[in-house]
């Protein structure tokens, strides 16, 4: 993932939070599945997934909407990716995610990021974006130690790595590593649309 997700205080949410009521709901069950089918209290998970046990309880009820930082955290304990969190069907063998059905996951303002990658993709995350004019993915961060295949669909992205930089129009990609500081900013005049494709998953730091 590449946009960045500052961590949540135990019992809060921060920025980069799974957004629609509905989704919130369906995500709260899928996570009580996981940690009973587990036999694992929601303190267990709370501890060690760094929240809190009532922030985990709101969570599970679908009354509060965790960060994307907080759902990896939760997630490691639980022993599922973040895309097989977001997949309740793992029978069927053709796997279709309409646009309208894409998990979202908000980041910095005038940016939102949307989680694609589902069963049986268990090696790799893809993530779609889009910016506005003038927005990023805030201040350049690492996670982990996988690749990072960044693509430009529409627009104008300027993609920092380290000290180095390049401008990427639509149909351009950069390949870098994680655990190198990176950002992107849109400093064209139309909305952008990027893929991020991460292998392996990778959890915030």
């Amino acid at each position: 993932m590449a946009v960045q997700a500052q961590p949540a205080q135990p019992g809060t949410e921060s920025s980069g939070a799974v957004d629609d009521e509905d989704h919130r709901v369906a995500l709260g069950r899928r996570l009580r599945s996981l940690r009973q089918l587990r036999q694992l209290s929601l303190s267990a998970v709370a501890r060690h997934a760094g929240t809190s046990p009532s922030f985990l309880s709101q969570l599970e009820r679908g009354s509060t909407s965790p960060s994307i930082s907080s759902l990896r955290r939760i997630c490691a304990v639980l022993g599922v990716t973040l895309a097989e969190l977001f997949d309740e069907d793992g029978a069927n063998p053709m796997q279709v995610l309409r646009r309208g059905d894409r998990p979202m996951v908000e980041t910095e303002p005038g940016t939102r990021k949307y989680l694609l990658s589902r069963k049986p993709l268990r090696n790799i995350e893809v993530y779609v974006g889009e910016f506005q004019p003038g927005t990023s993915t805030g201040a350049a961060y690492v996670h982990g130690d996988s690749q990072e295949l960044f693509v430009v669909i529409a627009g104008t992205v300027l993609v920092e790595i380290g000290d180095s930089s390049a401008t990427l129009a639509a149909g351009d990609s950069m390949e870098y590593s994680t655990t190198l500081p990176h950002r992107a900013v849109n400093v064209g005049e139309d909305l952008a649309e990027v893929l991020w494709i991460v292998s392996p998953p990778t959890e915030d730091e």
